[in-house]
């Protein structure tokens, strides 16, 4: 076994509305089988422990006593810096769809410094927009017919294909740039939009659109934490230097 497999120690697989506390139990078994611990859960409240036990198996029972539960995405991968949402859907305020193998030789160098965190929406909608907002990547499974799998089955494709490119990776580890965490994207994302509604470039009638095309532009840029920090600081310089001239 590679030692590349450590890494998976700073993967995250988040669940976001589950509807079914089965599909959970199913989630941690799988993850559990690929070498993943980390699970978390984006609900109003806690879910029913028994169905999600029943379906785990007492060998992943561990992973729902050590389950995260948030009550709102922003916060359950404040400290991820890379975001990846699945979807079956496209749409032209998405991100460039790729398949789970493409995106996982993507980040897989990025690793061994960054935390990544996989997200799965409801098993009736999936993700929504405004969650896949947070994202650098989409995942698309590809299918022959009916793209809509079973959470659990989409949980099990992502983690084999990032526990096998670990276990076949002959690529030495390789400490990259710390990439800025969503949280401090997410503040960055609030400046620079507050900023640009002081010069009218964004208005009610285009803001999300335009939001949408500059946070899929920073994505693809993969901005480090000092990025972040220095574009924050332009944008906050810029609304101290406007609030003066009135």
């Amino acid at each position: 076994m590679s030692n590349n497999t450590t890494l998976l120690n700073n993967v995250a697989i988040v669940l976001v509305g589950p509807k079914f506390p089965e599909n959970i139990g199913a989630t941690a078994r799988v993850a559990y089988n690929m070498g993943i611990s980390n699970l978390i859960v984006v609900a109003d409240s806690p879910p029913e422990y028994s169905p999600m036990a029943k379906m785990a198996t007492h060998k992943a029972t561990h992973l729902l006593n050590e389950m995260k539960l948030y009550d709102n995405l922003a916060e359950a991968i404040a400290d991820y810096s890379i975001i990846i949402g699945t979807s079956a859907r496209s749409g032209k305020q998405r991100c460039t769809e790729r398949s789970p193998r493409n995106i996982i030789e993507r980040i897989l160098p990025d690793l061994a410094t960054n935390k990544a965190a996989i997200l799965f929406g409801p098993e009736d909608r999936g993700l929504t927009n405004d969650e896949l907002k947070y994202c650098q990547y989409t995942s698309a499974i590809p299918t022959a017919d009916f793209s809509s799998l079973n959470l659990a089955q989409a949980v099990a494709i992502h983690c084999h294909e990032l526990y096998y490119s670990m276990i076949n990776s002959t690529e030495q580890t390789v400490h990259q740039p710390k990439i800025a965490t969503s949280f401090e994207l997410e503040g960055m994302y609030q400046h620079m939009e507050e900023a640009l509604t002081e010069v009218d470039f964004l208005q009610k009638t285009n803001n999300s659109c335009w939001m949408t095309s500059i946070r899929n532009f920073f994505s693809r840029i993969r901005l480090t934490s000092k990025d972040s920090q220095v574009i924050r600081g332009i944008c906050k310089q810029f609304l101290s230097h406007q609030d003066r001239k009135k």
